[in-house]
């Protein structure tokens, strides 16, 4: 988790507010697809919301800076609606649910 966290923040880093939000989810969006694929398995789906709750968070902060907005009150200015149409990758209802024994 802590690899997936720095790897948000250096790409929502505020240095680098010159770049267009949609260059930023799209340097985004192959990182979450990876993590997607490969925690997919088991029992993962709270993490998987705390870390699409945490890309949220750090695209409002980051999209605050790029235009100059100040507050942290990025729940009402950049709703479920605006991340969805930045087109980033959710993790949240990627899990597969394995079984506990095998299959006869």
């Amino acid at each position: 988790m802590r690899v997936l966290r720095d790897k948000v923040r250096a790409a929502t880093a505020r240095s680098k507010t010159e770049r267009p939000v949609s260059a930023v989810v799209a340097d985004l969006n192959p990182v979450l697809r990876g993590w997607a694929a490969y925690f997919r398995n088991g029992s993962s789906g709270r993490k998987f919301n705390v870390v699409d709750g945490y890309v949220h968070e750090r695209l409002a902060i980051f999209a605050s800076a790029k235009h100059g907005l100040a507050g942290r009150n990025w729940t009402t200015r950049f709703t479920y609606g605006w991340i969805t149409r930045l087109g980033v990758y959710r993790l949240t209802g990627n899990v597969h649910r394995a079984t506990a024994h095998a299959s006869r």
